[in-house]
């Protein structure tokens, strides 16, 4: 059996998964809502639920011991990272504060909100940690609940490179492994799908939890034909930087039967092209801005 209970020999779910029921136009938080606090952190993620996303999108990476932080670099970014004692991280010494050789205890003494972000005047400054995947999953459920909210999805995003392998990040197998084992725990069986830029754990993952909906992401203009062929299968999402949208690669997407979910998409005059174009739905910073628009909310059916 699966990590989630379903049949790895079976090429269809023996539960449902995200996909049975993908909302029809999915508005995600990038890292919570990373234009008004601290990215990634629980408050930020709260933020963007608050705001009525239909998604959270955060980045994971592997401590230590093991455990699945969330975090898009692997190492203390030194714009928004203070140690312990309140000094600020230096871009000097910020990638050899490598969390893939500190354990959780030690990662959580970091602080990466109070400093705020120069890249978002908006941002709100916070005192804020790294928190482990489970725990923001389970503060942003407890906070749905006790507020009587619409369940949220889950858009987790493998943080790896091939050239760091063993050196940031685990070697794909054995990082889809405890990403799996984790989830399974998590509560969220049919509302998580998983994406990466590198194809290499996207692979391991399809052959090993096909029932598992996956995202391709691209930072490229290769093209669709190109970036599938890396992928060697056809997943469920393509998400593309938003400047290569446009209506041809969005038709064609239609075509193979995958959705098209563009990031990251901060300006409004974007989100209203995008939206109007037929996209699937949106990644973006300020989800409030989206919920300011009227083509969002009637996508949304609000």
């Amino acid at each position: 059996m699966c990590a989630l209970g379903w049949s790895c020999a079976e090429q269809t779910p023996q539960k449902p998964s995200l996909m049975d029921n993908f909302p029809e136009f999915d508005l995600q938080g990038h890292r919570g809502a990373r234009g008004l606090l601290p990215e990634n952190t629980i408050p930020s993620l709260i933020e963007a639920v608050r705001y009525g996303v239909t998604t959270l999108e955060i980045d994971i990476v592997a401590s230590a011991d093991s455990l699945i932080v969330i975090s898009h670099e692997p190492w203390f970014h030194h714009d928004i990272s203070s140690h312990p004692n309140g000094n600020p991280v230096t871009i000097e010494e910020a990638r050899s504060l490598n969390m893939f050789e500190m354990t959780y205890s030690e990662i959580r003494q970091y602080d990466v909100g109070k400093r705020g972000h120069h890249n978002y005047p908006e941002q709100q400054p916070i005192p804020a940690y790294k928190p482990l995947m489970l725990e923001a999953i389970q503060a942003v459920e407890d906070y749905i609940n006790q507020n009587n909210l619409q369940p949220v999805n889950y858009n987790i995003e493998i943080k790896s490179h091939p050239n760091d392998y063993d050196v940031y990040y685990p070697q794909p197998e054995e990082y889809i492994r405890l990403i799996v084992a984790e989830l399974a725990d998590a509560g969220i069986s049919d509302r998580f799908y998983l994406q990466s830029f590198d194809v290499n754990p996207l692979i391991v993952l399809r052959q090993n939890h096909p029932e598992i909906p996956i995202a391709l992401l691209v930072n490229n203009d290769n093209g669709l034909d190109w970036n599938l062929n890396e992928l060697g299968y056809t997943p469920e999402i393509y998400s593309p930087n938003f400047r290569f949208v446009n209506a041809e690669l969005l038709e064609r997407v239609h075509d193979l039967g995958m959705k098209l979910i563009p990031w990251t998409v901060n300006e409004s005059d974007d989100m209203q092209r995008l939206t109007e174009m037929g996209v699937d739905g949106l990644i973006t910073d300020y989800p409030n801005r989206a919920m300011e628009l009227e083509s969002v909310r009637s996508k949304m059916g609000i």
